[in-house]
Parts: structure tokens; sequence; C-alpha cells
């Protein structure tokens, strides 16, 4: 029976970026509580819930590679930015972004069918614009903040609020492409899920 390869993720940015590779993978969103990983540095909890992630789906499919993936928001004061639960939060941090820099750290998880784990973290800089009310207002009402770790995104309309981006650009939308890729080739299983 062919090994297969899981996407331990309910993210369509992440599928989407997965599927670009040519991979061919199955989904299972995971179902870890982020509130239960005890890790308050961000770059180290970001790896450490990839790897929750990637364990809580390994643990139900035998015989699976799993990728486990999770990303962080830090504001240039430290402040540790998760998904905002409401409109006022995404807000407050919009509003703190606004022309300045922020840290985003995608943790990636590789746990192979035997257990062995494959695991490092991706981070890059995001500088924002200096956004005015009214383009605050406008991004509130895409509601395309909901979900998305700092209340932003960098895959669709979200770009037009920023003004460049040192790093990885997948590994801001959510998913690390240059990172999975150093990690498959390492576990020596990237061919194995080519398409042919």
């Amino acid at each position: 029976m062919m090994t297969r390869l899981i996407l331990a993720s309910a993210s369509p940015q992440r599928k989407q970026l997965l599927s670009s590779l040519g991979l061919s993978f199955h989904v299972a969103p995971s179902d870890v509580e982020e509130a239960d990983c005890p890790e308050t540095d961000p770059a180290q909890r970001a790896r450490s819930l990839a790897v929750m992630k990637a364990g809580n789906i390994a643990a139900t499919h035998g015989n699976a590679w799993v990728i486990g993936c999770d990303t962080l928001v830090v504001a240039s004061d430290g402040t540790l930015f998760e998904k905002p639960r409401n409109e006022r939060e995404a807000r407050a941090m919009i509003t703190r972004l606004s022309g300045s820099a922020c840290l985003v750290h995608s943790g990636l998880c590789l746990q192979s069918p035997d257990g062995g784990v494959f695991e490092d973290v991706s981070t890059s800089v995001v500088t924002f614009k200096k956004l005015s009310e009214a383009e605050i207002d406008w991004w509130m009402k895409t509601g395309l903040w909901q979900g998305r770790s700092g209340a932003f995104q960098i895959d669709g309309p979200g770009q037009l609020m920023i003004e460049r981006i040192e790093g990885d650009w997948s590994s801001v939308v959510g998913l690390p492409i240059f990172l999975l890729g150093k990690l498959m080739r390492e576990a020596g299983v990237l061919n194995s899920f080519l398409a042919d």
C-alpha cells in the first residue's frame, strides 16, 4: 500500500500552496487546542504547535507522513498576535501593525509513519505601510482578517497593506514551501509524493 501524505490543516491557503507543488496528498485537519501549548516564545510556540498538530493526526492515521503547521505574528514591540476573536481585536492588531514591521514565524513539522519528526521554523519580516482610518475600515469590511494570525493575509487583497516582505512569501501565507522541500529531502520522501 502506498504511504500517504496528509496535511493536518483546514486552511485553503495551505492546501493551495501544497497543491501547487504537484504533490499527492490528503487533508485531515487537526483538532489541537492552541491554548493547550505551554510554550511562550513565539518562534518555539509556532514550532511546538506544528509538532502537536502533526502528532495529533499521525496518531489516528497509520502508514502516513503528516505535515503540521502553525503561523504566529509578533508585533514590533514583542506582542504576540494570534487569531483575533472578533472585529475589535482585529482592528486593534491592524492599527498596531500600521507603519511598522512584524515578525511572522511559521513552524513546520513532517512526521513519519514510524514517529520520526523533522521540524523547523521559517521567520519572515513583513513591513506594513502607514494605514489611514479609511484603509483600516476597508480591511475590516472585507472580513478577510477572520481566522488569520495578526488579522491580516498576504495572499489576496491584504497585500495592498504591505510595503515589503523579507523572507519566504509562502511562509507568511502559512506553509513555508522552501522549508518543506528541505525537510522532505532530509526525510528522503520528496520524490515519493510528486505526482506522476
